[in-house]
């Protein structure tokens, strides 16, 4: 197991020095109807309509908000596909042919210097509700929401740690688009009246490390510091972050707000500022392609809507074509496995690691206590992999052992001798506790 994340460390490692790469966007886009968060829709345009680059063409409906669906190229719209979402579910995605000429909707204009700064945190938290900024780091949360808090501020926390294995797309982010991170950055300062703005790296990351020491002693007096963070994971988890950053333990079921904090990925800061000074969605991102399964990892800026295969090709195509494919997105600890590469990346997408497909055999449980030791909430993953076993299930007993309190990190079943999927049972068993 030594072995085997001294490989994985040094792959990262050696993606992280590779320049992003920009891929043309393909001929035909897809733009995800719903999401994890969001479970129904409406359209706004017909098959054979014109679209125009960043147009809203639709709304998505949460449980509490609602989030706007914009076109990523001009076009056409051809209708609804089926094709797997980054939750690993099939989902419709809507079809745009695109026409190569990003013909921008009249919504995109850029506003002077003077008139962002006039902006209250009000008018940007409208912008960015009409903007449909998200987390970009994975987690898809409304941006807008976090910034709607009535509780005084008193530090940023911006979250560069990305520690999940093999990704390197925000480290490349933070490298190429240092600039709008940082104005980003002030903006946020700005509304929510907080000279302190703290960017978190992990203490490994010498070459952020040495980039953004230089880059703030420029920025004296803005309150923007650079905050060196422990190298473990899953140190990029929110209550994890801040308690290193901050020394403040955020307990489970509050808010960081509670606290006086806020904290935002690279990439949604990044975003923030394009939102506000062009009245821009995101429509691109960068993501990293890796893995065992492909000739030429690398860093990419794609287009939101291209499809996977597109990046594969990006890659060089397969390593051993003949070999069957284990498809992940997001990181290895928090993704989602996918059966084909028939999916699409969306605006959370971070990675895509392909891997040549290995066979592994469930070994019988030795009560080792890994996945006790190894849980950052301390949970007993053990147990309630056990109590999902039981024939009935008995629900009280599930729920007393507190499996809403798991985070996914994973490292149940990373860290199982047994190679049990221990968290394919805790997730079953989050499912279970919220039954009434």
């Amino acid at each position: 197991m030594i072995a085997k994340a001294r490989h994985i460390e040094d792959t990262k490692r050696l993606l992280g020095l590779l320049p992003t790469i920009m891929v043309a966007p393909p001929e035909y886009l897809f733009i995800a109807t719903n999401n994890t968060r969001c479970f129904s829709y409406d359209l706004f345009v017909k098959p054979g309509d014109h679209v125009s680059c960043c147009q809203m063409i639709g709304m998505r409906h949460g449980p509490f908000f609602e989030q706007p669906i914009h076109s990523t190229c001009s076009g056409v719209y051809e209708g609804l596909e089926t094709h797997y979402h980054r939750s690993g579910k099939l989902i419709p995605f809507i079809k745009l042919h695109n026409d190569f000429k990003d013909d921008l909707d009249p919504m995109v204009k850029e506003r002077s210097d003077g008139e962002v700064s006039k902006l209250t945190k009000a008018d940007v938290t409208e912008i960015l509700k009409n903007c449909a900024s998200v987390g970009l780091g994975g987690s898809s949360f409304p941006t807008y929401i976090k910034m709607q808090t009535d509780k005084p501020i008193k530090t940023i926390l911006v979250n560069g740690i990305e520690c999940e294995p093999y990704i390197t797309a925000d480290h490349r982010l933070m490298i190429e688009e240092s600039g709008y991170l940082i104005k980003g950055i002030k903006i946020l300062q700005r509304v929510f009246h907080c000279h302190d703005a703290r960017i978190c790296v992990k203490a490994k990351y010498h070459d952020l490390r040495k980039l953004y020491e230089a880059l703030l002693s420029r920025e004296e007096g803005s309150g923007i510091t650079l905050s060196v963070v422990g190298n473990f994971y899953p140190q990029g988890w929110e209550v994890a972050m801040i308690k290193s950053a901050t020394g403040v333990k955020v307990p489970h079921g509050h808010l960081p707000s509670e606290y006086g904090i806020v904290d935002f990925n690279v990439s949604t800061v990044a975003g923030i500022y394009e939102n506000v000074k062009f009245n821009k969605p995101v429509i691109e991102r960068n993501i990293s392609v890796t893995g065992d399964g492909v000739k030429e990892p690398g860093n990419f800026r794609i287009r939101v809507g291209t499809p996977i295969k597109s990046l594969i090709e990006a890659c060089e195509g397969y390593k051993d074509p003949s070999k069957p494919k284990t498809f992940i997105l997001g990181g290895p600890m928090m993704g989602a496995s996918l059966p084909s590469d028939d999916c699409i990346v969306t605006k959370t997408v971070t990675s895509i690691l392909v891997f040549n497909k290995e066979e592994y055999r469930e070994e019988p449980c030795i009560r080792c206590g890994s996945c006790v030791l190894s849980c950052p909430e301390r949970l007993q993953p053990v147990m309630i992999m056990n109590a999902m076993k039981a024939v009935p299930i008995d629900r009280e007993r599930v729920k007393a052992l507190n499996p809403l309190n798991c985070i996914e990190c994973g490292l149940c079943t990373y860290c199982c001798t047994s190679r049990i999927p221990v968290l394919d049972y805790v997730k079953r068993a989050k499912l279970v506790a919220r039954m009434k």
